[in-house]
């Protein structure tokens, strides 16, 4: 549950690493499948795209085992899905991508100014070879609990437009200078981070690029800014099953990795012979 005022009497969750993460240009990967990535799955990358200047594009590239969560939180960003269509990521808006077995899609930035944050969340068993689904949700059709715009899971009785079977919740919070915030993570969400992408928090002290993982205990976290802020905050019940990995692709065994590059490849023959690969 999500509250908008501090918890008099509860200890708040501590702060136990801290990261800025490897930066490639514009792009910074936070959490990485080989390293952070390990210890909070099910989330498994996180990457924060900041620029400010031409248009870049991702051509197309293939998934499977995962599901994407693509947010804009500044700036326009594009999209191609697995069907070929294409379109627009306005500011605050959402792209959900389950790669299940596997698919292909790309996007990139429009000119201009762009902060836009990408999250890789590992399927379990159930899910992570079902077939690929995708939605895009604008920035009006996202509900919000007080200052976190509920992007999956649920806060209190405001849920994302996202039904998938996770037990993961992901908002993307922005405060005001001055003002306060505090999450209570539901009982078994032992995994806790969050990445501050615009502003800095002053309690507990979170730099602008940083990204904070806290303590297992059931307290809340409680969240201080002096400057206008943006932070995106994940938490989940830890993702029990082995990191497996391809080159684009995330699942809990080696068949499972197998059945997904077998999909990935046919997909990859009927998009050679149509033209688009």
């Amino acid at each position: 549950m999500l509250k908008d005022h501090a918890h008099s009497g509860d200890a708040s969750r501590a702060v136990i690493q801290r990261t800025r993460g490897e930066r490639h240009g514009p792009l910074t990967r936070l959490i990485s499948p080989n390293g952070l990535g390990r210890t909070l799955k099910p989330f498994v990358l996180l990457d924060v795209f900041q620029k400010d200047g031409a248009a870049s594009r991702f051509g197309l590239h293939p998934h499977s085992g995962i599901a994407t969560v693509t947010y804009v939180a500044e700036g326009t960003a594009n999209y191609t899905d697995p069907s070929g269509e294409s379109g627009i990521l306005a500011d605050g808006s959402l792209e959900w991508m389950k790669a299940g077995r596997g698919m292909w899609h790309a996007g990139g930035s429009e000119a201009g100014a762009l902060i836009g944050i990408q999250l890789w969340v590992a399927l379990p068993p159930a899910l992570e070879l079902t077939p690929y689904e995708s939605a895009y949700i604008a920035a009006d059709q996202i509900d919000s609990d007080g200052p976190a715009r509920v992007l999956l899971g649920t806060s209190g009785t405001v849920g994302s437009r996202i039904d998938v079977d996770l037990p993961v919740n992901y908002f993307a919070v922005s405060l005001a200078a001055g003002s306060s915030w505090s999450y209570r993570a539901p009982a078994g969400h032992r995994v806790l981070w969050l990445a501050v992408v615009k502003g800095h928090l002053v309690s507990p002290e979170v730099a602008h690029g940083e990204l904070v993982v806290f303590d297992e205990t059931d307290a809340p976290v409680m969240l201080t800014t002096n400057v206008d802020t943006i932070f995106v905050i994940g938490s989940a019940e830890p993702h029990e099953h082995d990191l497996v990995m391809g080159r684009y692709s995330i699942h809990t065994s080696g068949e499972a990795l197998a059945a997904g590059e077998r999909q990935i490849e046919e997909l990859a023959v009927q998009l050679r012979a149509s033209g688009r690969l």
